[in-house]
């Protein structure tokens, strides 16, 4: 049983379909299902069972999938154990970010590591669906690390560390009849057209649960994926929004007003499986993503 193996075996599993595993592998189709027809005829029973939709895993192949990722991810930390000792780390690291991030300078972040180790290649991707899709991603084994925001409980087999959290404050048109209130009740708010995120997100989700909480009915007409659009709805008149305030410090033509009477704390983490150790690289981006909040404050 070689690794190349396990690799395409593992591949195709996650991916569910023989042609998405070859491009992620970057190799020809043809060859991942050579791969894959050796593999089974040196075990002697199918791992895999090819349907027209979709390729699913039998009962030998479910068995053989956490040992194939124990194996891969053993065979990582040898090659980063070597790689250390002859000055450096090597390797992979795959990073999840939200399409809205704000609290912090994540490119000077992941500049800082590139610095320090250049040997390894980062690979960023940011989920459409928010955070719960880079959640999924982790648990998928397709990102090892991923910065998100999940407010409440944490989801099963994910550790959480809080970086830092930001008040969402509202925002209204500077000509809005509640524009001229520094802050204003959440029960004043019913019945106003909101702009705000997809309910994947975790701003979103602040908010739903801070209405819920409050009895309060809450109306979003408009969703966006970014702060700035945010930002340009509202002032465009299109509604109210709830957002965080570091994003609002150079907002032109809105007002902004404090909600004092509920939590709408916007908890931003740094997200990583629980099941698994993080290999050398995730370590080290760990650690630096501590060093640089201490720096910047």
């Amino acid at each position: 049983m070689e690794l190349r193996q396990l690799e395409h075996f593992v591949a195709v599993a996650e991916e569910a379909n023989f042609t998405r595993a070859a491009a992620r592998l970057h190799v020809v189709q043809s060859a991942v299902s050579a791969t894959i027809k050796n593999l089974e005829r040196e075990l002697g029973t199918p791992l895999l069972e090819r349907t027209t939709k979709r390729v699913l895993l039998t009962d030998a192949g479910a068995a053989l999938l956490p040992r194939a990722h124990a194996a891969l991810n053993a065979a990582q930390e040898a090659a980063d154990a070597v790689a250390e000792v002859r000055g450096g780390l090597r390797g992979t690291l795959r990073v999840g970010t939200m399409a809205t991030v704000g609290l912090i300078d994540l490119p000077a972040l992941l500049g800082e590591f590139h610095r320090r180790h250049p040997g390894v290649l980062l690979q960023t991707s940011a989920a459409a669906s928010g955070s719960q899709g880079l959640i999924d991603a982790l648990l998928e084994r397709r990102l090892d690390l991923a910065f998100v925001s999940l407010p409440g409980p944490h989801p099963m087999g994910i550790t959480l560390t809080e970086l830092v959290t930001s008040v969402l404050d509202l925002v209204v048109p500077a000509d809005h009849p509640l524009a001229n209130r520094g802050s204003v009740p959440i029960t004043e708010l019913a019945g106003l057209d909101f702009v705000d995120f997809p309910a994947s997100y975790g701003i979103r989700n602040v908010a739903d649960q801070a209405f819920a909480a409050a009895s309060v009915t809450r109306r979003v007409a408009l969703e966006i994926t970014d702060l700035p659009t945010g930002v340009a709805y509202v002032r465009n008149g299109l509604g109210v929004a709830l957002l965080p305030r570091p994003a609002l410090a150079d907002a032109a033509d809105v007002a902004t007003l404090t909600i004092d009477d509920t939590d709408l704390n916007w908890p931003f983490s740094l997200a990583a499986p629980s099941e698994r150790t993080p290999g050398r690289a995730a370590r080290a981006l760990i650690a630096i993503t501590h060093e640089f909040l201490i720096w910047r404050g």
